[in-house]
């Protein structure tokens, strides 16, 4: 399904040491992006992948951004050990998964919302 993201999104979040043959072997990247959309749309409880082709490009790139944090995050739990350590995968690791946070409260806040449907 793939809406929101593109795998070359993820991997540049993901990072240069990401195990980036071992997850095209698995096939991981569309699935990954596939969960987070998901994890997205039920968090903020908007299916934003059915409304994805009328929103405009600020939302899209919200979404965009939100969900290829999450698919990276899921990219460098997948592999470790191509780090330089264990505290640079984790110091990325809370990187990404703070900007979910506040992206996932921006798309939840109602006044905000209305705005950027509306937009």
């Amino acid at each position: 399904m793939v809406t929101m993201t593109t795998s070359g999104s993820v991997v540049i979040k993901a990072g240069a040491n990401v195990n980036e043959a071992g997850l095209s072997a698995a096939n991981a990247i569309p699935q990954f992006i596939n969960e987070a959309e998901s994890y997205v749309n039920i968090q903020t409880r908007y299916n934003w992948t059915d409304a994805y082709s009328t929103l405009n490009d600020d939302v899209k790139m919200i979404l965009n951004e939100t969900v290829s944090d999450i698919a990276a995050i899921y990219c460098i739990e997948f592999d470790m050990s191509g780090y330089t350590s264990r505290a640079e995968a984790l110091t990325m690791l809370n990187v990404l998964w703070d900007r979910v946070g506040l992206n996932i409260q921006f798309l939840k806040n109602v006044e905000k919302t209305d705005f950027i449907k509306d937009a």
